[in-house]
């Protein structure tokens, strides 16, 4: 089985390290000095107990290098993903399964669907249909992926918490190259269950990316601090119970409800999310596939999202004004 880990940044870079451990043939494309630091000294993970792990890492910037893969983890930020499908052309052949790992509403989200809103494309994570038209939906299992981590510095992981990444097909059958990827990420030491609803589990992590994420580029508070301020906390709720009555409208069944969610952000602790890891960074800021695609969906359904279109605005604005939007 070959897999390549297309983005290996703080997601990407730990679950190769992962894999490679575990004896996978793994390879990856990067750039930059994360790739020659990866080239030259491999590519190193700090455990959460403070251990570390070095692996060499076959990396490179052109696919083409790589040749055609069973498995492309997409690991990048979802605005990142659009202008670099033609250039993952050269790792995808007739039988590569594409694993969507990228946060906020997949732009495949309506492929398999069922019902009024079958093969719906989404303007706000794919313009152009450049994803459904290059990658196609067809080739597309669901991740959802659940460890934090940061890059410390070229070529070096910080894993800070989780571990499991939940797959799903978009139809919720449990397919072949479903269970062949769970049993070689289990094999790494990854928890990777095979849902059956996939997009319940993609809206109860988006809760808190659609919440967590803006709030805390605007007011730099850590999750603990923006979970447990009651100002802050009541916008989160306002927030999310508004997504909640828009997923409902498209079927999604929530397992746990608002309160519960927000408490399970404040228990991760002192973590920066990664849009206000972005912002100190000079990074383009993940906003469209979190927020704006949550408003468009609001439409759709013709869901008033009041408290989401105020956030929303807000931090295009603090992401425009830093040059980062």
């Amino acid at each position: 089985m070959k897999i390549c880990i297309f983005g290996a940044g703080a997601i990407g870079g730990y679950l190769a390290v992962k894999l490679i451990e575990s004896g996978a043939d793994l390879s990856i494309v990067a750039r930059g000095p994360h790739l020659e630091a990866m080239r030259e000294n491999g590519l190193t993970l700090i455990n959460e107990d403070g251990t570390e792990t070095t692996v060499p890492a076959r990396a490179s910037d052109s696919p083409a290098d790589l040749g055609v893969q069973d498995y492309v983890f997409i690991t990048l930020k979802a605005h990142s993903v659009p202008s670099v499908v033609e250039h993952m052309q050269p790792l995808i052949g007739a039988d590569t399964t594409i694993v969507s790992g990228v946060n906020g509403v997949p732009w495949w989200y309506f492929y398999k669907h069922g019902g009024a809103y079958e093969g719906m494309r989404l303007a706000s994570v794919d313009p152009n249909d450049a994803q459904w038209n290059t990658l196609r939906p067809d080739r597309v299992l669901g991740c959802v992926v659940y460890p934090a981590a940061e890059v410390i510095r070229p070529g070096v992981i910080k894993h800070i918490e989780g571990n499991r990444f939940s797959l799903g097909e978009p139809d919720g059958t449990k397919s072949d190259r479903a269970t062949a990827l769970s049993q070689a990420l289990a094999a790494a030491g990854l928890r990777a269950p095979i849902r059956p609803r996939i997009r319940d589990e993609i809206w109860v992590k988006l809760w808190g990316n659609l919440s967590f994420n803006p709030i805390s580029a605007l007011t730099h508070a850590t999750l603990d601090v923006m979970c447990t301020d009651p100002g802050t906390r009541s916008v989160l709720r306002g927030m999310m119970t508004e997504a909640q009555t828009v997923a409902e409208k498209l079927g999604v069944k929530f397992p746990i409800d608002v309160e519960r969610r927000i408490d399970g952000g404040a228990a991760v602790g002192a973590h920066r999310t990664s849009m206000w890891q972005d912002l100190d960074a000079g990074r383009p800021m993940e906003i469209d596939a979190l927020i704006k695609a949550v408003q468009e969906l609001g439409s759709l359904t013709q869901t008033p999202t009041p408290t989401i279109d105020t956030v929303l605005a807000l931090v295009q604005l603090r992401a425009k004004t830093a040059g980062l939007y």
